[in-house]
């Protein structure tokens, strides 16, 4: 009975080791062309965006806790009151707070 527990075990062992062995050279062979991932590059974030200029959609995709009502707000009040005059003139605008604008100020620039 342990003879055949055994042997069980070593036909697992070996079947699992030879299936490792068959594809492992396939995969070492597709290593010659990139990978689909590797192809996608990440989204980097290289630019600030101008608080002057952006519109709202733009707004909205490129900061954090800023929705459709709050893009629309900083838009409305730039066309309202004249350019931004700097970063932190954003908490003028109903519904930013110092937390939103914390969080986004590294990405905010006003030209």
């Amino acid at each position: 009975m342990r003879t055949g527990y055994f042997y069980s075990l070593i036909f697992a062992l070996l079947s699992t080791a030879s299936v490792a062995a068959i594809a492992a050279p396939a995969a070492k062979s597709e290593a010659g062309t990139a990978p689909l991932v590797m192809e996608v590059a990440p989204k980097v974030q290289s630019e600030k965006v101008d608080l002057n200029q952006a519109d709202a959609s733009t707004l909205q995709r490129e900061l954090s806790g800023i929705g459709e009502a709050k893009a629309k707000a900083i838009v409305t009040y730039r066309e309202s009151n004249g350019p931004f005059a700097s970063v932190d003139e954003l908490l003028e605008v109903k519904g930013i707070g110092k937390a939103i604008l914390d969080k986004n100020r590294e990405k905010l620039e006003v030209n």
